[in-house]
C-alpha cells in the first residue's frame, strides 16, 4: 500500500513537472530581448508583439519607431497594415452571413454576381464561395495582382470581376494550390451584395467594433492623418527609407484581401475569439460565429505538402478559409502571414496549448525574417523544444537568397552597361500595346531612350535599357517597388515590334508582380 502511494505521488509530481515544462510562460523580458535582437539583426524600424495564453493577454508591446524620420515610438496601440491577415476577417464575415441564412458556402458565385466569368464556362458555372477562399481556382500564383500592386491604379471591382476570363489556368480546377488575392476581393463583393453594404462597413460594424478592437479600421482609406499609425519602410543599400502605404480605395475596389489596419492589442482579441471557437465577451457570453463554421474555417480545403522538418514532425498541411493549417509536434497550428509595401504581419495559434502569437512590423524585407524568427522562438518555448537560433537561421537563409538574387540582377545590368553603345533602331519599338485585362502601355522616347508607361497603373513607368536581341530591361522610377522587369519584343515580317512579353528580372521578385501573365499586342504606331 505504501509503495502504491509513493508511486502515485511520484507520477503526480512527474505530471506536474511535465505540465509546467510544456506550458511554461515566456517572460516579457525574454520577448523584449528576442525582438530587440531581431530588429537589430534584420534592420527593422519598428515592430510589435502580442501573446495570448489560456484565455488571457500575457504580453503586448511595441518596439522601435513608427518612422525613421519622426523617431516616434511604436506602442501596443500603433496601427500596422496587416495585409493578408485580413483574409480571415473576410471568411468570418461570410460565416456570419451563412448563419443568418443569407448565403451558403456552396452557393455559386454567378448566382450572386452574374457578370463573374472564369477562363472556362464549366468552371464559371460551378465556381462557389468556397472556391473564392481556398486558392484552388486553377489560376497561377498571384494571377492578376498587377491590377492592385503597386497601388495607384485605376482598376475597379467591375474590372476585377471580369479579369479571370483572360487569365490562363496553370492547373485543373480544384486540383492545385496557388495563392490568390483577387478572388478574395470577389468574396468581398459577394458580402457587399448579400449584406447590402460595402465589405468595409460590414467588417467594421459586425466584427471589429463588437470585439472591442477600438484602434482598428477596415481600411487605411478611413484612417485619420493624426492616427497612431506606423510608416512603411524599405531598405535601400542597407539604409532604411520610408515609403507610402498601399491603400485600397473602397470607392473603386474593396479591401477584402488585404486592407485592415490593426495593432497587437486589438489583434489579441481577434486571436482569443478564434481560440474560444467564436465566443467573446467578459464571460464568453457572446458568439461571433458558430462552432460549426469555426470548424469549417479550420478545416483543410486545399491540401499542401507538409514541412518535413524533423524539429516539428509535421504530418499534414493545407489551407482552410483564410488560414494555413498544419501540425507541430502533435499539436494543431493555425497561422497566416501578410505583406504589403513595407508592412508585414504574422499570426499563429496553437489551439491545443490555448496559445496565440501576433507579430507586426513596418520594414520590407527584414520584417519577414523578424516575424518568423520571433513567432517560432515563442512557440518553441511553449512547446518546450530545445533552443534553436531562429534569428541566425533566417539571417543566413536571407543572405544566401539575397546573394543569389543579387548575382542575377548584377549580371543583367552589367550586360546592359556592356551593350550601351549598340546601334539599335529604337523607332521600331515605339508604339502603344494593349493587354486584354491590363490595358494599354505606351513605349515612347524620353530622355534620349525608350520609356515604358502603363496608362492604368502609373507607378509602372521607367526607362528601358537594351539588354540582348529584342529584350530591354526596365528600371522603374519608383525604386521601392524592387521589381525591375524584362520587356521582350516580338517582331513582325517588316522588323517592327508587334508584341511584348514580360517577366521580372530578379528571381526573388514578389509574386504579385505577375508581369509574365501579360500579353501586350501592338494596337497602333505612334
Amino acid at each position: 500500500m505504501r509503495q502504491h502511494k509513493i508511486l502515485f505521488i511520484s507520477l503526480l509530481l512527474f505530471n506536474l513537472i511535465l505540465s509546467n515544462a510544456i506550458y511554461a510562460q515566456i517572460s516579457s523580458k525574454e520577448v523584449d530581448k528576442l525582438v530587440e535582437k531581431s530588429m537589430k539583426k534584420f534592420n527593422v524600424a519598428g515592430a510589435a508583439v502580442g501573446i495570448v495564453k489560456d484565455g488571457k493577454i500575457v504580453h503586448v508591446k511595441g518596439y522601435g519607431v513608427k518612422s525613421v524620420k519622426t523617431k516616434a515610438p511604436v506602442n501596443e496601440h500603433t496601427g500596422f497594415a496587416i495585409a493578408s491577415n485580413t483574409k480571415a476577417f473576410t471568411t468570418a464575415a461570410l460565416a456570419i452571413l451563412e448563419e443568418e441564412g443569407k448565403l451558403s458556402w456552396q452557393d455559386k458565385v454567378v448566382d450572386i454576381i452574374p457578370e463573374f466569368k472564369m477562363y472556362d464556362p464549366w468552371v464559371t458555372a460551378h465556381f462557389n464561395i468556397l472556391d473564392l477562399l481556398t486558392h484552388r481556382s486553377g489560376l497561377g500564383l498571384g494571377a492578376g495582382d498587377l491590377m492592385i500592386f503597386p497601388d495607384g491604379s485605376d482598376f475597379t471591382m467591375n474590372d476585377i470581376i471580369k479579369v479571370f476570363q483572360y487569365l490562363k489556368p496553370v492547373s485543373d480546377f480544384r486540383t492545385k494550390y496557388d495563392y490568390d488575392n483577387l478572388l478574395y476581393m470577389v468574396a468581398g463583393e459577394v458580402i457587399a451584395r448579400v449584406a447590402e453594404m460595402p465589405w468595409e462597413k460590414f467588417v467594421q460594424t459586425r466584427i471589429i467594433d463588437p470585439l472591442g478592437m477600438d484602434n482598428s479600421c477596415s481600411s487605411m482609406y478611413y484612417v485619420d492623418d493624426n492616427a497612431n499609425i506606423a510608416t512603411p519602410h524599405y531598405t535601400d543599400e542597407g539604409t532604411l527609407k520610408t515609403t507610402t502605404h498601399d491603400i485600397f480605395n473602397p470607392e473603386k475596389i474593396n479591401g477584402a484581401a488585404a486592407s485592415i489596419i490593426s495593432n497587437v492589442d486589438d489583434l489579441c482579441q481577434w486571436l482569443l475569439v478564434h481560440l474560444n471557437h467564436g465566443k467573446y465577451g467578459k464571460n464568453l457570453e457572446k458568439q461571433l460565429f458558430s462552432l460549426e463554421n469555426h470548424l469549417e474555417m479550420w478545416k483543410i480545403h486545399t491540401v499542401l505538402n507538409a514541412n518535413r522538418n524533423p524539429r516539428y514532425n509535421a504530418h499534414f498541411a493545407g489551407y482552410g478559409l483564410g488560414w494555413g493549417l498544419t501540425d507541430i509536434k502533435g499539436c494543431m497550428s493555425v497561422s497566416h502571414t501578410g505583406a504589403l509595401s513595407g508592412m508585414l504581419s504574422k499570426t499563429i495559434m496553437i489551439p491545443d496549448l490555448d496559445l496565440g502569437v501576433v507579430v507586426l512590423t513596418n520594414t520590407w524585407i527584414g520584417g519577414a525574417m523578424l516575424f518568423n524568427a520571433v513567432s517560432k522562438t515563442i512557440v518553441d518555448h511553449y512547446l518546450d523544444l530545445d533552443d534553436f537560433d531562429w534569428i541566425d537561421f533566417y539571417h543566413q537563409r536571407a543572405q544566401r537568397s539575397q546573394g543569389r538574387a543579387d548575382s542575377v540582377v548584377t549580371a543583367v545590368w552589367e550586360t546592359v552597361n556592356a551593350t550601351k553603345d549598340s546601334k539599335i533602331d529604337l523607332d521600331m519599338f515605339i508604339g502603344t500595346y494593349q493587354d486584354a485585362w491590363f490595358g494599354k502601355v505606351v513605349i515612347s522616347m524620353k530622355e534620349g531612350r525608350l520609356w515604358f508607361t502603363c496608362l492604368r497603373s502609373p507607378r509602372l513607368n521607367g526607362p528601358m535599357y537594351f539588354y540582348k536581341a529584342n529584350t530591354f530591361a526596365i528600371k522603374w522610377v519608383s525604386r521601392e517597388l524592387d521589381a525591375d522587369a524584362f520587356a521582350m519584343f516580338n517582331l513582325d515580317e517588316e522588323g517592327r515590334a508587334s508584341a511584348i512579353k514580360m517577366k521580372g528580372i530578379s528571381p526573388d521578385i514578389d509574386f504579385s508582380f505577375d508581369f509574365h501573365d501579360l500579353d501586350l499586342r501592338r494596337v497602333e504606331k505612334e
